[in-house]
């Protein structure tokens, strides 16, 4: 009797939970640093916790330092291995049982990059009815979603990871940010501005070659996490206009400007790039403010997923517009600080003024955030303080705040007042 092709060897399944197994200890051994998001994850919970976001955020180690912090018996596959891409459903049932031979008895799963196996949602769904308690992560939301949604309806519990905030930050390189004395605010601002320049990403607080680091990351997000898995033909015009987004970025999405600055041949093509590049976490979309349905869907802004992307790529060419890269870092703030919470993230703007972000519950405005590096000049002061309350009066919110890079104050106008607080303040202030 012949082999079949299409199943795995036993002895590569087998080799590589073991190398993978080996991988935990040497997790074990590092200082990782502990971050909020945890909390987040309930494993006392029946429901599979998902964890999602880009590629090297730290999803991996929030997981692990979540079952470390429990002491569970639980046992590891990563998916993210190029030895397990042909890895087929015939494999699953041999893969689980290579799993019990390594591990013995455990009560829960933790299942790396699951995206990657296109018949993971039945192969969980079925663990889950034996009653394992699962983790999961994925670097593609959308693809994620709409499986969990069909197969996992209401048995599963979804966390957005970002790569590192500010506080993470300060974590990892032991920044005392809770008591602010002269002197730790000096110490604090002049963190935030590494953090600032180099980004989030937690693996590049260790590497020299910022730009190598990126430009390798973009390249396996467009063609393991786009390309692969949505058949892309014309990958050179997909990275295209990757690379051209992220170096405009933050900026308003105008279909037909795209075609016509990446030479795509039709405004179907582009809404198509635009979903695979925020269903892999290299962009990320916000509306218009508007009670019209049609204003919101047609005014997006989008911005990268981290600093990082913006200038650390080959050929970006980007200025140090710290302007952008504030505005940038307070969007993603906003987008951890409410994530999973319900709440929506809009900007507004009209004829006369702009107000960055407007955060919603259904339709009460529950904040309005301005942002700018730099409110010293007259005419910057005035426009800003005119966005917040234009914002404020089409919003009927008055709970404002005006986020600069060095400048603390509290405005009184017009019957309103607007909290001016530091980038470092505000980002380390629940």
């Amino acid at each position: 009797m012949h082999p079949n092709p299409d199943v795995m060897k036993p002895e590569t399944i087998d080799t590589v939970l073991l190398e993978q197994q080996d991988e935990l200890e040497v997790l074990r051994k590092s200082s990782l640093v502990h971050r909020s998001e945890e909390k987040l994850i309930n494993l006392k919970s029946k429901l599979a916790q998902v964890v999602v976001g880009v590629r090297r955020s730290g999803k991996s180690t929030l997981c692990f330092n979540a079952l470390e912090a429990a002491k569970v018996k639980y046992a590891y596959a990563n998916f993210d291995d190029e030895r397990f891409f042909n890895l087929k459903s015939e494999d699953l049932d041999a893969l689980l049982a290579t799993l019990y031979r390594i591990y013995g008895e455990f009560d829960y799963l933790f299942l790396d990059e699951i995206q990657n196996i296109e018949v993971w949602p039945l192969f969980v769904n079925r663990l889950l009815r034996q009653g394992l308690r699962i983790l999961l992560t994925g670097s593609n939301a959308k693809l994620l979603s709409s499986e969990l949604a069909t197969h996992l309806t209401g048995r599963h519990h979804k966390i957005e990871l970002f790569p590192f905030s500010f506080v993470d930050w300060c974590r990892i390189h032991e920044v005392e940010y809770t008591r602010l004395t002269t002197k730790n605010r000096g110490i604090l601002a002049r963190a935030y501005d590494d953090y600032m320049r180099k980004g989030g990403f937690p693996e590049l607080i260790y590497e020299e070659d910022s730009k190598e680091y990126i430009n390798a990351l973009v390249n396996n997000i467009i063609r393991q996490d786009i390309q692969k898995r949505f058949k892309v033909r014309n990958i050179d015009e997909l990275i295209t206009m990757a690379n051209h987004l992220l170096n405009e970025a933050p900026a308003f999405i105008v279909k037909e400007v795209l075609e016509q600055t990446c030479d795509i041949k039709s405004d179907h093509t582009v809404v198509k790039y635009l979903s695979y590049l925020t269903q892999t976490y290299l962009i990320s979309t916000i509306s218009k403010y508007s009670t019209r349905s049609r204003e919101r869907v047609r005014n997006e802004k989008y911005y990268a997923i981290d600093v990082a992307f913006m200038d650390k790529r080959q050929n970006a060419l980007a200025q140090d517009n710290y302007g952008w890269r504030l505005e940038t870092i307070v969007y993603l703030e906003l987008r951890r600080r409410y994530s999973g919470s319900g709440y929506d993230i809009y900007y507004y703007k009209d004829k006369t003024a702009e107000a960055d972000f407007v955060v919603c519950n259904n339709s009460k405005a529950l904040a309005v955030y301005q942002v700018s590096y730099d409110i010293s000049a007259e005419k910057t002061r005035k426009r800003e303080i005119k966005g917040c309350i234009e914002g404020a009066k089409a919003t009927k919110c008055n709970n404002l705040f005006l986020i600069t890079d060095h400048e603390k104050e509290d405005i009184e106008e017009k019957g309103y007042k607007i909290a001016v607080r530091p980038a470092y303040e505000w980002l380390t202030q629940e």
